[in-house]
């Protein structure tokens, strides 16, 4: 013996009642008589709550009808902005300054991007081996060198890439540390 499964009727799920009734609503504006098949928010307050009207006192009542009437444009900036985010909190995107999130692996995005690669072009690098031209790279200082000059470019880079000024960012670390052999390297070979 098959069991037969109670069939839905949309009509039924619409009406106040559910009971398959007549299945229509009467329109709610006075003295209309005509089937109310059209709803329409009660208030701003509860916009799930629905006046059901037909399609013409519809009409009428959407026309007048006003979400953001009786508010300070302070009100609706506040309100437009949580609905464009779903009235859900946001958060800043990994960090405080703009762009520090993004991983700049070649430098594209600094400010000093035309000697991210490297050793100015032409700079005399001759004589140096490649662990010293490589320091040079990452700390984007270029020959002659001077203890002083490298001191001064290490205290920048240091300050700037430094994990806590960066909100303990892993990748910030990792560069610290390449940064500090690169001094390494580079104040062993300007010498005492």
């Amino acid at each position: 013996m098959t069991k037969r499964r109670k069939s839905i009727d949309l009509d039924d799920l619409l009406t106040e009642s559910g009971d398959g009734g007549s299945g229509l609503r009467a329109c709610e504006q006075a003295g209309c008589e005509l089937p109310g098949e059209f709803r329409a928010p009660k208030s701003r307050d509860n916009v799930r709550e629905y006046i059901w009207f037909c399609l013409d006192h519809v009409r009428t009542y959407n026309s007048s009808w006003n979400y953001y009437a009786g508010m300070s444009e302070d009100e609706i900036e506040t309100d437009r902005h949580g609905t464009t985010f779903w009235h859900r909190p946001t958060w800043p995107l990994n960090g405080k300054r703009p762009g520090e999130g993004i991983r700049d692996d070649f430098g594209f995005f600094e400010s000093e991007a035309d000697t991210a690669a490297g050793p100015a072009a032409g700079a005399n690098t001759t004589g140096m081996d490649s662990e010293t031209i490589d320091a040079l790279a990452i700390m984007k200082l270029s020959p002659p060198l001077t203890a002083d000059a490298i001191k001064r470019r290490y205290k920048e880079l240091v300050k700037q890439h430094h994990p806590d000024a960066n909100g303990g960012d892993k990748l910030a670390e990792e560069r610290l540390k390449t940064i500090n052999q690169a001094y390494a390297t580079l104040m062993q070979s300007v010498g005492p």
